[in-house]
């Protein structure tokens, strides 16, 4: 239905005897107007007087021309109805089956992943531009690694549900490199995300992060804030220097070793200011201002305990390793606590510097050590496995009760189970024993062995004093003197063709010694360094009623020197002897023995050197050993190839004639307790009776 204009007026003012008119437009239909008065133009109107204000409306209606009322005519001819369109053929044909529908979403389009349609799965790729080739200092590498570390879009993966996930990650990721960029001292960057799609593969969409650094900001003055001898400290500590970058991972950093090397040199309390960092965006540098409050020197006095009160103030003194009125240095703090925890008497333990409030005349200030002690299990069960040719399988459980006999007096019931060795044994152990690291002894056991070497049965009474290693607390120098007595009845090898094998009764007393010396980095998987350990046992063998003293000697070097990261090379060298007295006169127990897990692999236990008519070892009164591997590790896991060589002769003196040698490969399993092994040998040149094939399970390096 067609439409008119209507034009109407109306006076809504009068100025100066004349009226402003309100001009009308409107869209109305044909029905309308033929229902509407028509309006005549074209007559001019005169304007009324002013003087009669009272009926200027009506004047001005009466002025109006009149309105003719009669309906106009009808002069549109009638319209003639269109012909009627042609059907559509593609509405007459016949539907395909629903089943061959392609029910195959369409792709999202650019559109609706600006819109974010929550009802389009998108799959994209991610593509960083510009952060590559620029320096952090907060990873290895530059700031494009460092993001795609901490990408939203890379971690999230490749898939989102809809585009509006996709924008928010790539949104997150914009805000995640300026982040970066202004960590590492680009504080000018900025960066954008654009999403595309991906021609010809629906579905996909291409998320593009640009970012442009621009320069890096470096310190140019560096100044702390403070007393001048602590402030020097700080100055040395921080070190930083001019023209190094604005990186956030290297201030703080540096920071961190201020707030390590004040409590280091005698300020416990000391505490670090909020920095300053002023930028010139002209220069691109910064200047770098770092207040320190050092609070008071102070010296180590007295130590106070809390809590549980496991050791008391007295026991706790040994611990220490300065002398009161030492300037304080918290790596000796530090070194008590390692202490505390090697123990295994605390589920947890601190120690903390606590102030005094004595001043000394120097302006320092004493301060105590305050121990708090939160007690730990003391009961525990422990097992460890092992299997090795000629030893074959054993099996040792033990139990501990530690502070049974309060300070640090333990006591230890141990068992062994095994295919050819049987026993027990009661331990009292007291740790710390009126000196820090000293370990007093007393050990009782019973052992049954049948090796082929010898079979015999044992009672072994011994104390020692000592200073060893453990896996917490690995110490430089160690050292043990103790004495020892043993009855055994045992039977040992043939020292004759056809003699025969009696079984005799000895009592052998015994004061063995012994002193170490490690430099090696770990106790149960060293990569660097060395050791060095000798052993002195004095003793005297009393077989049927024949007295035979004699002295055990043993000499052990070990190496170990890293090839790059992953593989270290290890070698140990050893020779030993027995001076004074004939190898008949030795019980079979007590001479030496070589080959096995601990000694020359490719060989059963003790199966190396002299034999008897029977294939038996003899042993013999001196040793030469040496063995060299090559350990590969890749992650938890590790390869170890190795050579042996060894011998037992008669003599007194060790040699290397006659040197027997064995060959294999080793497996490792690392763990945070120390690397599982096995290893697997052959020997070489091998003699009849002699193993194939030897195995060894066990923990702990082979050396």
């Amino acid at each position: 239905m067609a439409g008119v204009l209507l034009l109407s007026f109306r006076p809504i003012a009068r100025v100066s005897g004349r009226a402003t008119l309100l001009w009308c437009f409107g869209l109305v239909s044909p029905t309308m107007l033929l229902a509407m008065p028509t309006l005549a133009v074209g007559r001019q109107v005169a304007s009324p007087p002013t003087n009669t204000p009272a009926s200027d409306d009506q004047a001005f209606d009466a002025a109006l021309p009149p309105l003719d009322t009669a309906a106009p005519p009808t002069t549109t001819p009638p319209v003639a109805a269109p012909p009627a369109a042609a059907p559509d053929p593609e509405l007459t044909q016949t539907l395909p089956p629903i089943d061959t529908a392609d029910t195959t979403p369409p792709a999202p389009t650019l559109a609706q992943a600006a819109a974010g349609d929550a009802t389009v799965r998108i799959r994209y790729q991610t593509t960083v531009k510009g952060l590559a080739g620029f320096k952090t200092d907060a990873l290895e590498g530059d700031l494009g690694r460092q993001f795609h570390a901490l990408s939203a879009l890379i971690k999230d993966g490749k898939n989102a549900a809809n585009a509006a996930q996709v924008q928010a990650r790539a949104n997150e990721d914009v805000l995640l490199a300026v982040r970066i960029m202004k960590a590492a001292g680009y504080y000018d960057g900025i960066a954008t995300s654009t999403i595309d799609l991906v021609p010809g593969q629906p579905g996909q969409v291409l998320v593009t992060i640009n970012a442009t650094p621009g320069s890096r900001y470096v310190l140019a003055k560096i100044t702390v804030t403070g007393p001048p001898d602590p402030a020097k400290i700080a100055q040395v500590s921080l070190a930083l220097k001019s023209g190094d970058p604005v990186d956030a991972a290297l201030i703080e950093g540096s920071e961190a070793n201020v707030s390590l090397r004040l409590p280091e040199n005698g300020y416990p309390f000391a505490k670090l200011g909020d920095r300053d960092i002023a930028l010139d965006e002209t220069l691109h540098n910064a200047d770098y201002i770092l207040p320190i409050d050092p609070g008071p020197k102070a010296h180590f006095a007295g130590i106070q305990t809390s809590d549980d009160k496991v050791f008391t103030v007295s026991h706790l003194g040994i611990f220490p390793r300065y002398k009161p009125g030492q300037v304080y240095d918290s790596r000796l703090v530090e070194d008590i606590r390692q202490a505390l925890v090697a123990t295994s008497l605390f589920s947890t333990v601190s120690v903390e510097p606590v102030r005094t409030g004595k001043t000394n005349p120097d302006g320092s200030e004493d301060v105590d050590l305050l121990v708090r002690q939160t007690k730990g299990p003391w009961h525990s069960l422990a097992a460890t496995a092992g299997y090795s040719t000629g030893e074959g399988a054993t099996v040792t459980g033990s139990y501990t009760w530690r502070n049974l006999f309060p300070p640090e007096g333990a006591l230890i019931l141990t068992a062994i189970a095994g295919t050819q060795e049987q026993g027990g044994s009661v331990t009292f152990r007291r740790s710390d024993a009126g000196q820090r690291d000293r370990t007093f002894q007393t050990l009782l056991s019973i052992d049954r062995t049948t090796y082929s070497a010898y079979k015999a049965n044992t009672a072994d009474l011994s104390v020692s004093m000592s200073r060893v290693s453990t896996p917490i607390w690995q110490k430089r120098w160690t050292w043990s003197v103790g004495g020892e007595i043993v009855g055994s009845n045992e039977a040992g090898a043939a020292l004759t063709l056809g003699g025969a094998q009696p079984r005799i009764d000895y009592l052998v007393g015994a004061i063995p010694l012994m002193l170490g010396y490690d430099r090696s980095d770990n106790l149960l998987n060293p990569t660097r360094g060395f050791r060095i350990t000798g052993k002195l046992s004095p003793e005297t063998s009393l077989k049927g009623g024949k007295v035979s003293p004699y002295a055990r000697t043993q000499l052990q070097v070990t190496g170990y020197y890293p090839l790059g990261k992953s593989i270290v090379l290890a070698g140990r060298a050893e020779v030993a002897s027995i001076i004074g007295t004939s190898i008949e006169d030795l019980a079979p127990s007590r001479r030496l023995y070589s080959g096995g897990g601990g000694s020359v692999r490719g060989y059963g236990y003790q199966e190396l050197g002299p034999k008897d008519a029977n294939n038996n070892p003899i042993g013999g009164r001196d040793q030469t050993e040496f063995a060299i591997e090559a350990r590969y590790r890749f992650g938890n896991f590790g390869i170890v190839p190795f050579v042996d060589a060894g011998r037992v002769g008669e003599a007194t003196s060790p040699s290397l004639s006659g040197l027997r040698y064995g060959a294999g490969i080793g497996g490792r399993f690392y763990t945070n307790f120390g690397p599982l092994r096995v290893d697997v040998a052959t020997p070489i040149n091998r003699q009849p009776g002699e193993s194939v094939i030897a195995l060894y399970i066990g923990i702990g390096q082979a050396f």
